[in-house]
């Protein structure tokens, strides 16, 4: 049978303080409605509605690439929240899964698990449920005699022995999609926020014959929301420690985990090792025995094999296999050391080739630039590359040397096995195999300086 779901994103989350809607905030490079969607994805769902509102026009480019974006006008209530679904699944005929899209700890495995659970039952209904350690402000689950649902009551509604009941609703629910619509037909709003509740549809279900079921989530954890700054920095800290968990049972080394901030889409073969202060983000990926850190952070950066990366930050860069980088050194888009190259200790790169074997020791900046294989560029230099208007390219061929503190004024090229004196600023082509010099001759004046310091004791 077919399954899909309605992901709740219309929230406003007042206690976010934020000019951002709650569900566009952020956990290690992802808005929490991502993480929600991507489950859903990852469950098996075919198809997925994203419900906006309150600020749609943040939330909206989240989930518009694939999802069906419904708008919620009016804030009426969770079942208003879905009912304005019904026209985008009218032509719908299974399993019908409803997220909040404040929840990112939810996982693929607890939304199949409803969704297998309602199909084998027949039910109208599954609701996921928790017990939480302060059960203050959820709805309770109330039985009947019989252990079935007999229906869920919200905080403000619930008499003393109710708001005792520790069996809390998480909010996320699998409905037989034609029963769920049917039934929201009859929801009304009297109730003491005079909202349209969608926990009312389960008692509607069961009076109308249909089973309710409920399943227990073996790890209240996943059914966290996030309303508050706190609860933001509490479920940054849930999935930084299962991200690590699943690392580290493939293979990866961290010497503190907690210390590591990995994020969802990154990919890290065997025998890495990851050390404190290391931050992976986007689609970033680092092959086997490499080693990040300490004080590193890569953004969709992609690491070779045996590669060290000291002290780094590194944004859409490429290390091929042996590569060092760092300490203190800032990659920069499109920068690229090939095989064995070397950028060191405060240099910078950016949209340039650093060819294999290649060093850039220290205190470098390279830009727009193409480095051949196995040159030395030494310390202090720069590629001259930005006119006031354009850019422009430098090349320098294989096997060239680069002297200390040498300005490279693009466009230009250094051919290949070129000598460049330290202190000089190139500002012509050079000839492969030659000596370019633009230092001025130095001059020496005898005594001066002692005849300096006489007039000034004189003084």
């Amino acid at each position: 049978m077919e399954a899909a779901a309605i992901v709740l994103a219309a929230g406003a989350g007042t206690r976010m303080k934020s000019k951002k809607p709650k569900v566009a905030h952020e956990i290690l490079g992802k808005p929490l409605v991502r993480w929600v969607v991507d489950a859903a994805r990852e469950a098996g769902l075919a198809r997925v509605v994203s419900v906006v509102g309150h600020e749609r026009e943040q939330v909206i480019p989240l989930v518009e690439a694939d999802t069906d974006v419904v708008v919620q006008e009016e804030r009426n209530g969770t079942a208003g929240a879905v009912a304005v679904c019904a026209d985008a699944l009218a032509d719908f005929d299974g399993s019908l899964v409803v997220l909040s899209g404040d929840c990112p700890l939810i996982t693929a495995g607890t939304i199949a698990e409803l969704v297998r659970v309602r199909e084998e039952a027949g039910a109208a209904v599954v609701v996921l449920t928790m017990e939480p350690d302060d059960p203050f402000g959820y709805g309770r689950i109330v039985r009947d005699p019989q252990g079935g649902v007999a229906r869920i009551v919200e905080q403000k509604d619930a008499a003393p022995e109710e708001a005792a009941i520790r069996e809390c609703n998480s909010g996320f629910y699998c409905f037989d999609a034609r029963a769920l619509f049917e039934a929201l037909q009859q929801v009304g709003n009297d109730n003491a926020q005079g909202e349209f509740y969608l926990t009312d549809v389960l008692e509607i279900c069961r009076r109308a014959g249909r089973a309710v079921l409920a399943l227990p989530c073996a790890d209240a954890a996943e059914c966290l929301g996030v309303n508050s700054r706190i609860q933001l920095a509490e479920a940054t800290k849930h999935l930084q420690r299962r991200i690590n968990a699943a690392h580290l049972a493939a293979g990866v080394t961290m010497v503190d985990p907690d210390q590591v901030w990995i994020g969802p889409d990154v990919r890290i073969e065997r025998d890495v090792e990851l050390l404190p202060q290391t931050f992976l983000m986007g689609r970033t990926q680092v092959g086997e025995d490499s080693v990040i850190g300490p004080n590193s952070r890569l953004t969709d950066t992609v690491v070779g094999r045996g590669c060290v990366v000291d002290e780094t930050v590194a944004v859409e860069a490429r290390i091929d296999d042996g590569a060092t980088c760092g300490p203190r050194a800032y990659l920069r888009p499109a920068a690229h050391l090939c095989e064995g190259a070397k950028a060191g200790t405060h240099v910078e790169i950016k949209k340039s080739t650093v060819g294999k074997g290649s060093k850039v020791p220290h205190l470098s900046y390279i830009g727009d630039a193409t480095i051949g294989e196995d040159v030395n560029i030494g310390a202090g230099s720069i590629t001259c590359n930005y006119d006031g208007k354009k850019k422009h390219a430098t090349v320098v061929g294989d096997g060239a040397f680069i002297g200390s503190d040498t300005m490279m004024v693009a466009p230009v090229s250094i051919g290949a096995g070129a000598i460049v004196g330290a202190g000089s600023c190139i500002t012509k082509d050079v000839a492969p195999d030659a000596l370019a010099l633009t230092r001025p001759e130095q001059r020496e004046v005898a005594g001066w300086a002692a005849k300096k310091r006489a007039r000034q004791a004189g003084k």
